[in-house]
């Protein structure tokens, strides 16, 4: 039988590829926010700015950035271990 402790630790393929999503997803949020502090902190919008021409590109990025933000509500029920 698994020990019920160790089932959360076990080292997969799926498991790789899920970790490699949530850091994708992190990086996207994160250039989404900065995206958002030059917004308020300038009225600045890079996104627009580097994509004003194709608007179909603008709406994309600014749905994969609400997509990954949805992804990384994950974090908040992770369970970080304190290390020695």
């Amino acid at each position: 039988m698994h020990n019920i402790k160790n089932i959360g630790y076990h080292k997969s393929k799926g498991c790789d590829i899920l970790v490699t999503l949530q850091k994708i997803a992190l990086v996207v949020t994160i250039i989404g926010a900065v995206n958002w502090g030059l917004i308020g902190l300038f009225d600045f919008n890079l996104v627009a700015m580097l994509f004003e021409s194709v608007l179909i590109i603008e709406k994309i990025i600014y749905i994969l950035v609400g997509i990954t933000g949805l992804i990384n509500i994950g974090i908040l029920f992770m369970n970080f271990e304190e290390r020695d």
